[in-house]
């Protein structure tokens, strides 16, 4: 249910002067790419042609699939593939290397995946997260620390494969090792929690052997989760906690878990964890670069020693949870009201602190925030661009529901509706997740619109992380109510504003917003139409295993247990046990190959739906989230002839979609 929003570069990280990330290629067939920075000055490189795929399916969402070293004769390359999920170890500086495969292939149920690989060159290993299955079943799987030979001895036996800590926990994050080795911490959490809700912090001793030995819980669980844990260089163990009620950094005591807040304040340091994401990183000198702020994060540098807050200067409204840091060097991903996401980079040793602990201008007149990789390059005119702008609605009971608005914005008036016929036609977005965030920055699938005449409300509904636990606790046991109702708040404060045309409202979601879509058309009379991207549809499917193991029991946060009392919910609250009721237009798009929101969901609303005019189109091979550009383009176009035979325009240059009948695939 949480499929990405955006195509965007992740996972960065150092190996010396050297600059790594992964990079998203929908040309190629939806890959993902790893990419090489020699130097500052230096071009990117990819280090692998097509079809090799870098990207692992842990929990299915996966995590960082690639580590490197710095060897004798040259750097070294561990990382998963997609297709086969295997470890493979590449010499890049090696002429007519290929990739060695260092784990072997199981045939039971999902096989072996492997994420957040960690090389140790002393001990000829690759230590990993391992999510083994055991049985053919979606949570027939167990998760632990593991360690690989780099000689390829495992490569067809799975007993080399040294297991580095129990399975006793159902999900473990890589284990971070302490400066001088001793220790190791990670995170775990296990059913029916998610890691958002009570991720503990472990710590254990290293043994000569590398085994993670006497491992005890130092802080953490439900009700009181960790986001993120790192060692600094000097070994102190920091941390981001929810003990405040907003994600702030603590110095931890490692002996009793004892913690001390770094910056305390009433904004977000950290956020909803997966495998990988980093919002902080130490610094050599002893600062830290930190993503922080409401909603929208920004990158700073906190120094503990007065606990200081220096903002980087810059024009970026948007950066990602994966930072890296080399010496004073910090790289991130980050992107502004006209830039795309790109890999940018900063060189924290000229940022000092002024007298107020905030950046003066001199100061700040140091730093270059330049793009190292995933250059912008759109040919659009920036006539054609919308200017996102935050706004605060008023929700039901008074409840604040944050936005971000982007209004129609094209030179001429001739690809859409005419700002000439009155209020705009409008499509309310509900994110993914529902635990991911819209995010305030350039946006080219929301210019898609917006330039031909259709204005875009990004909706940040209660639950949304970046605010706050209150805001976030707002959906507990609620889903399908309170992201509905804020939803509509929206788009009607927008009507009420003349803003919007009340007869030409849509909305529109993916995952968990396409859940959100099909229920606002169920329970509500606001839109005249929806469209929705591989929905959730069934809770009950979902709640009896019909979906992945990470998320197989998050509905009991979202909804309630499925039993007693609640149990009913289950039903009253799934679009396929009520498609009768809908009686506006839908588009539904979805992925055949999805194994978080399988098509049989869709098939079933579709059977029911089918009296409402409406289209479906399958895109063979796609998953959760469309990667390939031919998806893309194929999608945006039925969405926008949707929208025009709903709203009453015929947009120019696109394929007509067939509204008369349940469509067909690609």
């Amino acid at each position: 249910m949480t499929a990405g929003q955006i195509a965007a570069p992740s996972y960065l990280g150092f190996q010396g002067e050297e600059l790594w990330w992964i990079e998203p290629r929908p040309q190629e067939d939806g890959r993902s790419a790893l990419m090489r920075k020699r130097r500052a000055d230096a071009a990117a490189e990819t280090v692998l042609p097509e079809p090799w795929n870098i990207r692992s399916r842990v929990i299915e969402y996966g995590g960082r699939p690639w580590a490197t070293a710095a060897a004798e004769h040259g750097m070294l390359v561990v990382f998963a593939n997609f297709p086969d999920q295997r470890l493979y170890l590449y010499r890049p500086d090696t002429e007519g290397a290929v990739p060695q495969p260092l784990t072997p292939v199981s045939p039971v149920g999902g096989g072996l995946r492997w994420a957040e690989p960690e090389l140790d060159l002393a001990r000829g290993t690759v230590r990993c997260v391992l999510e083994e299955f055991t049985g053919e079943g979606p949570s027939d799987v167990r998760r632990l620390i593991a360690e690989v030979p780099l000689d390829g001895s495992a490569a067809e036996d799975r007993g080399a494969v040294r297991e580095l800590s129990g399975d006793r926990h159902r999900f473990v994050s890589g284990a971070r090792i302490s400066p001088d080795g001793s220790r190791a911490v990670w995170l775990a959490w296990d059913h029916p929690h998610m890691p958002w809700d009570a991720a503990e912090l472990k710590v254990a001793e290293v043994g000569d052997d590398g085994r993670l030995r006497h491992a005890r819980t130092l802080l953490g669980g439900p009700g009181d989760p960790v986001a993120q844990a790192e060692w600094a260089v000097d070994g102190t163990l920091l941390a981001a906690c929810e003990r405040t009620g907003w994600w702030n950094l603590h110095r931890v005591d490692p002996e009793t878990g004892a913690t001390r807040p770094l910056h305390r304040a009433a904004e977000e340091f950290a956020g909803s964890q997966r495998l990988g994401l980093r919002w902080f990183a130490p610094l050599a000198d002893g600062r830290i670069a930190v993503l922080h702020g409401r909603g929208a994060q920004h990158l700073a540098v906190l120094d503990p020693a007065d606990e200081s807050l220096v903002d980087v200067p810059g024009d970026r409204t948007e950066w990602l949870p994966h930072l890296a840091v080399s010496g004073s060097r910090i790289a991130g991903v980050a992107a502004g009201r006209e830039t795309s996401y790109e890999v940018v980079e900063v060189d924290a040793g000229a940022l000092t602190t002024g007298a107020a602990g905030q950046s003066t201008t001199e100061t700040a007149g140091h730093l270059t925030l330049r793009v190292a990789g995933h250059r912008h390059q759109v040919s659009v005119d920036a006539a054609y661009l919308p200017e996102p702008v935050a706004r605060v609605f008023k929700g039901p009971d008074g409840q604040e529901v944050h936005a971000h608005l982007y209004a129609p914005r094209h030179p001429d008036h001739t690809t859409g509706p005419s700002p000439d016929d009155g209020p705009a036609p409008y499509v309310v977005w509900a994110h993914g997740g529902p635990s991911l965030r819209a995010p305030l920055s350039l946006n080219l699938e929301i210019a898609y619109f917006t330039s031909r005449g259709i204005g875009v409300a990004d909706v940040n509904y209660g639950g949304t992380p970046g605010y706050g636990r209150e805001y976030r606790e707002r959906l507990r046991e609620r889903w399908g109510v309170v992201d509905v109702a804020d939803c509509a708040a929206v788009a009607r404060e927008l009507v009420d504003e003349g803003v919007a045309d009340r007869a030409r409202l849509a909305i529109r979601g993916g995952s968990a917003g396409g859940f959100t879509a099909a229920e606002s058309l169920i329970t509500t009379d606001v839109y005249a139409c929806a469209t929705m991207l591989y929905p959730v549809l069934d809770l009950e499917v979902l709640a009896a295993g019909g979906s992945h193991d990470f998320e197989s029991h998050y509905l009991e946060s979202l909804i309630g247990p499925n039993s007693g009392e609640s149990a009913a919910r289950y039903r009253d609250r799934s679009p396929a046990a009520h498609p009768e009721r809908i009686t506006a237009p839908f588009l539904l798009l979805q992925g055949s190959d999805d194994p978080v929101c399988p098509p049989a969901q869709s098939r079933v609303f579709l059977a029911g739906a089918s009296a409402v005019p409406h289209a479906y189109r399958l895109f063979e091979g796609e998953g959760h989230g469309f990667r390939r550009r031919d998806t893309m383009v194929a999608a945006l176009e039925a969405e926008l002839s949707f929208y025009g035979q709903v709203f009453g325009f015929t947009p120019p240059d696109v394929p007509v979609l067939d509204l008369s009948t349940a469509g067909g695939s690609r």
